[in-house]
C-alpha cells in the first residue's frame, strides 16, 4: 500500500502522538507513600482516638484519603505512633486521658495497639493491646532495626525503685518500658532490667529515669531523656543502649544540667541532638552573631553526643527561633541535610501571643550551624504537632492540633523554602478532629 506525502505526514503525527502518550503514561501520578495522622475525633466526648490515612501523589504532593480510613486507634487520646522498618506494622500509643498527673493515672488505662499495614495503605488491628509498666506513658520510638520498642512513662510504678538505678535519696522518677519486637508477627514482649533488681531480688521490668520526663530519643549507642521543671531546671540523663538485646545500662555519667527551665522537646538530626526550649534568649550582637540584637521568645540548643552519652555544645551556641514564634515542639532535618525546619505550636487561644508557624534554617556545610532561612517562617495550620518529609523528598507535611488539619508544602530543591502545594493554595486537608502526631510510610500502591 502506498501513501501520498500528506498521508505519510498524518501517519507520522499519529505515531508521534502515540509515542508521546506512551511516555506520559510512564510519568502519570502515582502514590509515593502514605501519610498517617493520629488524633481524636471531635464528635466523641471520650477522646476516642482515630487514625487518618492519605495517599501522597508523587508529582504534586496532593493528598487523597485511603479507603477504609479513618479507623479507631483502640484507645483514647493517642499521643504517638511508630512504623517498623519495612513498614509492615504500625503501633499507636494511647495515653488514656487528656490531663494525667502522678497521683491520678489516666483512665481508662493507657495502652499500645498494633496494626498491620496493607499494600494499599489500609490498617488492621492485630491482637490485644499491650501495657507499659509505669503510669501516664506519652512518648514512644522504635530503634532503626525494628527490633526494640521503647515507651517513656511519666511516672514509675513505685517510688521505691527510683533510688535503685538513680542513686540514694531519689524518691520520685519516671521510667522507660522496653519491648522486644517479634520479627515475624510484630508482637511485643517485655524486656527485664538486667542491671537493676528490686528489693526482692527480681529484675525490674522497667528502667528508671529522672522525675518529670519531657522527651527521650535514641542517638547512636545512647538513649537520652530530657527531664525537669521551671523550678528545678532541665537536664539530660543517658542510658547506654545494647542493640543486640535492647538492654539499657547506666554508665559513669549522671544527669547533665542544661541551664534551661522550659524544655519542650529532644530531637535528633544530622548526627546532632537538639533541645528545644520555650524561654526567652537575648542576643547582644557584639560578637559577630548571625542574629540581629534583641530578645527572642524561644531557642534551640545544638549538641553532639560524646563518651557515655554526655552532651557537647556545638559551634555558635544557642539558636534563637523567629521573634514571632513560640513553643517549638518538633525539629526536622530534611533528607539531604541542607535544611532544618522547626514546627512552632504557638498559643492560638490568645491573639496577643505569637501564632503557629514553621521556621526554616540553612545548615552551614562546614560548621553545621543553623542559619535563619530567608522567607521564614512559613505558614501552617494552628498548633502543629509534627513535621515529616515524604519518601520522594519533595514535600513537607505537618498535622495541626488546633485547626484539625494537615498542611502540605513543597520543598524548594534549590533554596529550601517551603511553598504551597500546586493547586492547593490553602494548604489544608481536613481531619476528623485535633491531630497529635503524624508519620509516613514509604510503601507504594
Amino acid at each position: 500500500m502506498k501513501f501520498r506525502k500528506f498521508g505519510k505526514a498524518l501517519l507520522m503525527s499519529a505515531l508521534s502522538a502515540g509515542a508521546l502518550l506512551s511516555v506520559t503514561s510512564c510519568v502519570q501520578s502515582y502514590t509515593v507513600g502514605f501519610l498517617y495522622v493520629i488524633g481524636t475525633q471531635t464528635a466523641s466526648n471520650a477522646g476516642q482516638g482515630v487514625i487518618s490515612g492519605f495517599k501522597i501523589d508523587h508529582n504534586t504532593g496532593k493528598l487523597t484519603s485511603v479507603v477504609g480510613l479513618p479507623i479507631a486507634t483502640g484507645g483514647s487520646f493517642p499521643e504517638r505512633a511508630v512504623l517498623l522498618s519495612g513498614s509492615r506494622f504500625l503501633y499507636v500509643l494511647n495515653k488514656g486521658g487528656d490531663a494525667c498527673v502522678t497521683d491520678q493515672p489516666c483512665t481508662p488505662k493507657a495502652n499500645i495497639v498494633q496494626f498491620a499495614v496493607g499494600g494499599n495503605g489500609i490498617l488492621a488491628q492485630q491482637g490485644t493491646p499491650y501495657f507499659t509498666q509505669g503510669f501516664n506513658p506519652f512518648r514512644m520510638f522504635v530503634d532503626s532495626t525494628g527490633s526494640h520498642l521503647f515507651v517513656l512513662d511519666h511516672d514509675a510504678p513505685t517510688s521505691a525503685s527510683c533510688s535503685l538505678a538513680l542513686g540514694a535519696g531519689v524518691t520520685a522518677c519516671g521510667d522507660i518500658t522496653a519491648f522486644n519486637i517479634d520479627a515475624t508477627t510484630g508482637r511485643l514482649s517485655l524486656i527485664q532490667n538486667a542491671q537493676v533488681s528490686s528489693a526482692s531480688g527480681a529484675p525490674l521490668p522497667f528502667f528508671p529515669v529522672p522525675a518529670e520526663p519531657i522527651d527521650f530519643l535514641l542517638n547512636g549507642g545512647y538513649i537520652l531523656t530530657l527531664s525537669g521543671t521551671q523550678a528545678t531546671g532541665d537536664s539530660v540523663f543517658p542510658y547506654t543502649y545494647s542493640q543486640g538485646n535492647g538492654q539499657l545500662s547506666v554508665g559513669q555519667n549522671t544527669s547533665q544540667p542544661l541551664n534551661i527551665h522550659n524544655g519542650t522537646a529532644l530531637q535528633t538530626g544530622n548526627s546532632f541532638v537538639y533541645v528545644l526550649d520555650d524561654e526567652p534568649i537575648t542576643i547582644i550582637n557584639n560578637s559577630g552573631s548571625k542574629f540581629p540584637a534583641g530578645t527572642y521568645p524561644s531557642q534551640i540548643l545544638p549538641f553532639s553526643v560524646g563518651t557515655g552519652g554526655s552532651l557537647q555544645a556545638q559551634t555558635g551556641g544557642a539558636i534563637p527561633t523567629d521573634s514571632a514564634q513560640t513553643d517549638p515542639l518538633f525539629l526536622l532535618v530534611e533528607n539531604k541535610s541542607k535544611w532544618a525546619f522547626v514546627a512552632n505550636y504557638g498559643n492560638n487561644s490568645n491573639t496577643n501571643n505569637a501564632q503557629s508557624g514553621i521556621t526554616g534554617y540553612d545548615i552551614d556545610t562546614s560548621t553545621k550551624e543553623l542559619i535563619p532561612m530567608p522567607g521564614s517562617p512559613f505558614g501552617t495550620g494552628a498548633g502543629p504537632r509534627c513535621l515529616i518529609e515524604d519518601p520522594s523528598n519533595q514535600f513537607i507535611y505537618t498535622a495541626n492540633f488546633n485547626s484539625s488539619t494537615v498542611t502540605g508544602l513543597t520543598l524548594d530543591q534549590n533554596e529550601g523554602v517551603l511553598k504551597p502545594l500546586p493547586g492547593n493554595a490553602n494548604k489544608a486537608y481536613a481531619l476528623p478532629g485535633p491531630a497529635t502526631y503524624c508519620l509516613v510510610d514509604g510503601r507504594t500502591s
